[in-house]
């Protein structure tokens, strides 16, 4: 079967920021890979900041992908500021589809006043969040994966992905949290990011690894609907993206469920069908 493929979670930077994160870099991958479309996340401020550029990194892709059809933009939120609902209602205003949240990272607990009203208005904009999940050494605390399971209960339209799936470390909690938000029978909200989940070459599991065994249970106990690729461009290169894309056409899950996987699905969650 030939796929359209649709891939999410790609950070991209202005050039000074970081060598190599370049949009052009993206779109030379994909053309390598055979992607159709990308989402690609804006970078957070301190991360645009090396560029020397003025203003700010959600305005700066906005503009930087505006006539291009190919990528498909993220905001991100700076959550040092107190303005968050503008934050989240300016992402909206300027076209973009959803926020890549990385609560490690920015250190901020996901359950958190600030997290909440991200997610209340992100909500009402019917933006799609991102969310980085497994271990990123800062406390565990403020991610513990079963706090998905609250954002899920309180916001129950909101649709988010868990990127890695947990990782190697939180795998069975993730996959409880996307079990567990079947109560929204009539709507999938929570998705699995199949993203940097490739087993070591010694075929021992990295921090985010997962087998193909725990692959084919998340199809097996959530169905062939809620799964997304995603790149991790520019962390990934593209000789690791096509062994990623082969190890979905190879899995022994449904035909629909790599369809899903590789674009079908995304295509479905950002209502760009």
């Amino acid at each position: 079967m030939d796929f359209r493929i649709w891939a999410n979670h790609a950070h991209v930077f202005p050039a000074g920021a970081k060598p190599g994160g370049e949009i052009e870099k993206l779109k030379e991958l994909m053309a390598e890979c055979g992607i159709e479309k990308a989402v690609c996340f804006a970078c957070f401020q301190n991360q645009y900041d090396r560029s020397g550029l003025p203003g700010d990194p959600v305005g700066w892709l906005a503009e930087a992908i505006r006539d291009d059809d190919s990528l498909i933009g993220f905001g991100t939120v700076n959550f040092e500021r107190d303005d968050i609902a503008y934050q989240v209602e300016r992402i909206a205003a300027l076209g973009l589809k959803g926020i890549k949240i990385h609560p490690a990272a920015q250190e901020i607990n996901i359950m958190g006043d600030k997290a909440r009203e991200v997610y209340r208005v992100a909500q009402e904009k019917e933006l799609f969040l991102s969310f980085h999940t497994g271990i990123h050494w800062h406390r565990i605390s403020d991610y513990n994966l079963l706090l998905f399971d609250e954002v899920a209960w309180h916001y129950p339209a909101l649709r988010f992905s868990m990127e890695h799936v947990g990782g190697y470390h939180f795998f069975r909690e993730a996959l409880a949290v996307m079990c567990n938000a079947k109560r929204n029978a009539d709507h999938h909200t929570v998705f699995a990011g199949w993203t940097s989940v490739a087993m070591g070459e010694d075929g021992l599991p990295g921090e985010w690894s997962l087998t193909d065994e725990e692959l084919r249970i998340i199809i097996r106990q959530t169905g062939n609907e809620r799964s997304i690729f995603g790149l991790d461009f520019p962390y990934k290169d593209a000789a690791q993206t096509k062994a990623a894309i082969e190890r979905i056409k190879r899995l022994d899950i449904p035909e629909e469920a790599k369809e899903g996987i590789l674009g079908g699905n995304l295509r479905k969650a950002l209502k760009m069908n």
